[in-house]
Parts: C-alpha cells; structure tokens; sequence
C-alpha cells in the first residue's frame, strides 16, 4: 500500500476551484493512465473484492476500474449504466442528488444475477448516493451484494454512513 500512497502523491492532479470555487478537485486521469498506477490501484481493488462471482462498475470510470478488477479475478463485470443507456428491459432504480434525481440501469435480460455476489467498483465515493442506489438495484435484481470498493474517498461527506452495513474500501481517503 506503501507504493500506491506514493503513485497517488506523484499521480493524482489537484485542481483548485474546479468544479466550483473553493473545492480542491482530485483528478484520478493521471494515475489512470499510468500503467504502473493502473496495476496499483486494479490489484488493490482485487484484493479487497474477495471471493465474488461478478464485478458491478459504474458509468463511466468505474467500467474501466471493474473490467480492470473482473479480469484479475477471473470473473465477468457489470456495467451499471446512466438511465437512459440500455434497450429494455431493463432493471432500474432512482435516486436523488444535490440537484435532481438520476436513473441507473441493467439489463433485465440475459443476465440471472439470482444469488450471485457482486462487489461495486467506482472511482469516488463522496455522498454515497449513486452507490447506495447501485446497491439497491443489484438487490432488487436478485444479487448478494458483498462489498464496495472506490479508488478516493471524500471524507466528510458521508458516503460510508449511508453504506453501512456494507463493508466499504476506500483506497486512498481525502
């Protein structure tokens, strides 16, 4: 962990007043594209999804994170994708943010998520709300939802509360 601590020093951009002033943005794209960064923070990630059958990601970088992670352990991914996205049927499952609501989707064909444990991969977690939502979606769907797993976490802003009691990793914490 001691090399990814200082991949995300050398690697990750911080971007002063963006997206708003006063926010200190964390820019993951650098470490990203950075092979030994990739390998980094995908054998991490691995590591902490245990013994599971699928690898869910999120729109948009968690799909890389979770194929990344899916083709380490040997398993499929899941893209979970923005409403919209799929050709129905579609599982699917609202929520709210800071601004609106949102959509996110499965397909609801083709895949039998029935007892499959899933670990959740993204990049952030700040609110925990598109997480959370991801959750309930793979739940409703019939799969057992053993983890999360993020790349950065925004400390303060509750993510991990709202996840409990799932067994949440953060893999650099700011």
């Amino acid at each position: 962990m001691s090399d990814l601590n200082t991949l995300f020093a050398e690697l990750v951009r911080e971007v002063p007043d963006f997206p708003e002033p006063g926010i200190q943005f964390k820019d993951l794209t650098p470490l990203l594209a950075d092979g030994r960064g990739l390998a980094a923070v995908t054998a991490a990630l691995a590591e902490v999804a245990g013994g599971v059958d699928l690898v869910a990601g999120i729109d948009a970088r968690g799909f890389l994170l979770g194929a990344a992670v899916a083709t380490r352990l040997g398993t499929g991914v899941l893209a979970v994708r923005k409403g919209g996205k799929l050709p129905p049927p579609v599982h699917s499952q609202a929520y709210a943010l800071e601004y609106g609501t949102a959509t996110l989707e499965i397909p609801a064909d083709g895949i039998d998520l029935t007892g499959r444990r899933v670990v959740v991969i993204d990049d952030v977690l700040a609110t925990g709300g598109t997480v959370a939502a991801t959750v309930r979606l793979l739940q409703a769907a019939g799969a057992t939802v053993t983890a999360a797993a993020v790349v950065l976490e925004l400390n303060g802003l509750g993510g991990r509360a709202v996840l409990e009691p799932l067994p949440v990793t953060s893999l650099y914490v700011v």
